[in-house]
């Protein structure tokens, strides 16, 4: 089969956010907000996009039990938030109170912080605390690279069947390719994206989209 690339450019990429949900003041103030309070580490923060996409996903399987692993000033959190069902409730994992702290003001400010509860510390033992049983209907890591194998094994029987896992950065910039890299991060995605590949309690597909997306769906 023939395959088409396109190059997202700028001003292809504005034309793909105006036509899809706009982000709304709020997730604008947020944008600016982490710009000026992180500096560099703003790159972190998903597109007005991929928010979008998020809460679609969320309402698609009519999540009432999520968990996020990293949070950083909160985008995803609000948009997974937005998407819950009545009665819903989001679990954040997170490491840092000061990039948090903002993230807590914009649930304040959504009218969500009755939904989503964060928990500060190292996600691997938050999410060994978790109930073992089958109960999740979707979760998202966008956390450490390193630490993805882990969350994914602490993740996966949490899951119950035709939840959704959505994992960030799966592409790192195309550094995925690069099989002899040195870097820790590159290496550990590599491992992480083949064996979740290989994982037969899910099915998976990997979109090209922001820095590549993995879905999984628990069978």
């Amino acid at each position: 089969m023939g395959r088409a690339f396109i190059t997202v450019t700028d001003e292809l990429h504005d034309y793909v956010v105006a036509h899809g949900t706009p982000p709304g003041d709020l997730e604008r103030d947020l944008v600016a907000e982490t710009l000026r309070a992180t500096g560099g580490a703003s790159r972190m923060q998903i597109e007005p996009e991929y928010a979008a996409l998020l809460t679609m996903l969320t309402r698609l399987v009519n999540a009432r039990n999520a968990v996020e692993v990293g949070t950083f000033t909160g985008m995803s959190s609000l948009a997974i938030g937005r998407g819950l069902a009545d009665g819903g409730r989001l679990v954040c994992f997170d490491i840092s109170a000061e990039y948090t702290a903002i993230a807590q003001r914009y649930w304040q400010r959504a009218g969500l912080a009755d939904r989503i509860e964060l928990r500060l510390g190292p996600a691997v033992e938050g999410l060994a605390a978790l109930p073992e049983e089958p109960h999740l209907d979707l979760a998202f890591i966008d956390a450490d690279k390193e630490g993805y194998a882990a969350y994914w094994d602490a993740l996966v029987p949490r899951m119950r069947p035709g939840g959704m896992l959505i994992v960030d950065n799966v592409l790192w910039s195309g550094h995925v390719l690069d099989t002899k890299s040195k870097d820790t991060s590159t290496a550990a995605l590599i491992a992480f994206n083949a064996k979740a590949a290989a994982d037969d309690r899910v099915d998976v597909v990997m979109l090209p989209f922001s820095d590549g997306v993995t879905l999984a769906r628990k069978r």
